[in-house]
């Protein structure tokens, strides 16, 4: 997924019954018999970090006798573009898909079953990071990576508001926003109106559902109270940051902003401190993550856990050799690579030594284990967050001073026109 935008955008042209079929790599079974195959493995720009590219490769060129293709893809046009490649004849063996696409290439048969898998190789992985893979009971992928926002915040300006540790409680956090405001000439906040990520893992806080059932069918829930306790809260937190109230976080990418050392704080994913660096060298010795607390000590903020999981083609012929590739790749060793490398979230109780070696994992680990979840998890739902979002407008709308009954009750044909779509 492309950061930022790690959630699907619309399956166009989604597969047409395509049955997902089993086979063989032509009649051979167990890790002796793929000596000379080849892999290819669809990752999208940026998935696959490179140490953990270089060791998947050698390790299961060595448990198998064959050799991976990772192919990356660019996020956009990608929909289209997997949904014809896993229609074909030949499709690519292993595919990446983003975790709110899973359940509509799912339904399409696209992908095959990876039931006896998971149970071999991820018994202990955290339900809330599975639960995407897993459509109507059905395991049709495995979850790779998943991450949720924290705070990123400049220490130097924190430093001098007077400001020591980290906030606790949501009422702490919005009282050293306050000082930063007091007491320095930098922005405490900079949060634009559209951070639909961020107001996602709001409405997971507040227990509220974007979609409900109606009539057989399913249509907008944004009129729901808890929705707009959600959207409350995120203009709470606007009312710190002078960001646009109708861009996202990538327009301009939020971290070259902070990176510019005139803002205390961004609601962050952890790798986008290699994008401020990148653009300021020197900023990284002011760079600081801490979890985004709720308004209890013991329960962070909602978080929206967005990521990628791998799915085999179902009609693939290489689905043994496959499954062999899914071992390597998803082993404690390499996930906790990806967690060490990338600053992704730590899907099991065992991979939190790797996040300790990470900052960004590490704030990231309380609030996915106590308050993390996803968008909902329907074939309908990737239609919903296609360009232009209307979860974006409803927001921008709040922010411009409608009131969220009216914000929802406008947009609520566009969401149920979505919904409804074939």
């Amino acid at each position: 997924m492309k950061r930022g935008l790690m959630a699907a955008t619309a399956a166009a042209g989604m597969l047409v019954s395509v049955a997902a079929c089993g086979s063989g790599d032509g009649g051979t079974t167990g890790a002796d018999g793929f000596k000379g195959q080849k892999l290819t493995v669809w990752v999208m720009s940026g998935s696959n970090p490179a140490q953990w590219t270089k060791q998947v490769s050698a390790q299961f060129a060595k448990k198998t006798g064959a050799t991976v293709e990772f192919k990356v893809q660019q996020w956009n046009g990608i929909q289209q573009k997997l949904s014809t490649a896993l229609s074909e004849d030949s499709p690519p063996d292993v595919v990446e898909i983003g975790n709110t696409q899973t359940a509509a290439y799912a339904e399409a048969g696209a992908l095959a079953d990876l039931g006896d898998l998971k149970k071999e190789i991820g018994a202990d992985w955290n339900d809330a990071f599975n639960k995407a893979a897993l459509v109507d009971g059905k395991q049709y992928a495995l979850p790779w990576y998943a991450g949720n926002r924290v705070v990123m915040y400049n220490k130097r300006i924190w430093r001098q508001a007077g400001l020591k540790g980290t906030p606790a409680t949501r009422a702490e956090l919005f009282r050293a926003f306050d000082a930063i405001k007091k007491k320095t000439d930098a922005e405490p906040l900079y949060l634009p109106g559209q951070n639909w990520y961020f107001f996602d893992g709001l409405t997971i806080g507040t227990g509220a559902d974007l979609v409900k059932k109606q009539g057989g069918r399913w249509v907008s829930n944004l009129g729901d109270p808890k929705v707009a306790k959600a959207m409350d809260l995120y203009k709470r937190y606007q009312t710190f940051s002078t960001a646009p109230k109708n861009k996202d976080e990538a327009t301009p990418q939020q971290a070259e902003v902070f990176a510019k050392g005139r803002t205390g704080a961004v609601i962050a994913m952890g790798y986008e401190a290699a994008t401020a660096v990148k653009a300021n060298p020197d900023i990284k010795k002011d760079i600081g993550f801490f979890t985004i607390p709720g308004e209890r000590a013991d329960k962070p903020e909602g978080v929206f856990l967005g990521g990628s999981n791998f799915a085999v083609a179902g009609m693939g012929k290489k689905q043994e050799l496959a499954k062999e590739f899914l071992k390597v790749a998803l082993s404690k060793q390499n996930d906790g690579q990806m967690v060490k490398e990338a600053g992704w979230t730590p899907k099991s109780a065992d991979l939190a030594g790797a996040a300790r070696e990470n900052p960004a994992a590490a704030a990231a680990a309380p609030a996915a284990e106590k308050s993390g979840g996803t968008t909902p998890l329907i074939p309908q739902w990737a239609a919903v967050e296609n360009v232009p979002n209307p979860i974006k407008s409803y927001m921008t709308a709040v922010l411009g001073g409608k009131s969220p009954a009216d914000a929802a009750r406008d947009i609520a044909p566009e969401i149920d026109a979505r919904l409804a779509k074939k």
